[in-house]
């Protein structure tokens, strides 16, 4: 696996690009939790600020995935592009795992920045966003593996979240 700065087939500013480009035109994600000692994986929508070390996204507190994530806060969000025309034979495919704490936001500051964030990338969620019954989340990203060709993997490391970020 290579760490940036160096890799043979990108540059650290082609692998931020590509890593940026992913996360924000993807509109959803697996999200993977564990609990009981088995993993868990959900999709989710979710949107990234502009440093992508945090990603947004919401969840019916009623669920078993608000239930898993507050029992344990380590999380991988797993995004690729897969939809987008890649054939079988051309492995013309990215995939990306960022790996974080899944922080539950209590602030109705945070909360309300969080809905209007989601709501700029996924309006036709409207109503689910906005509901009642949700909680919202902040994944603070520290880290990206992103794969290209089924086995060209890299390691990318977001600057380190604050509440400036």
């Amino acid at each position: 696996m290579n760490k940036y700065p160096a890799s043979e087939h990108h540059t650290a500013d082609g692998l931020h690009h590509d890593i940026q480009k992913l996360m924000t035109e993807q509109p959803y994600g697996v999200l993977c939790t564990q609990g009981g000692g088995l993993p868990y994986g959900s999709v989710i929508a979710f949107t990234v600020n502009t440093h992508l070390n945090a990603a947004l996204f919401t969840t019916p507190i009623n669920t078993h995935k608000y239930r898993l994530l507050t029992e344990c806060d380590q999380v991988a969000l797993v995004i690729d592009n897969r939809a987008y025309g890649s054939t079988r034979e051309d492995l013309g495919f990215d995939a990306l795992t960022a790996t974080g704490r899944a922080i539950l936001l209590s602030k109705q500051a945070d909360i309300a920045t969080s809905k209007q964030s989601l709501l700029n990338k996924h309006p036709h969620m409207h109503g689910f966003i906005d509901s009642p019954n949700n909680a919202y989340f902040r994944i603070q990203i520290q880290r990206y593996v992103h794969v290209t060709r089924l086995s060209d993997v890299n390691e990318w490391f977001p600057p380190e979240w604050s509440e400036c970020s």
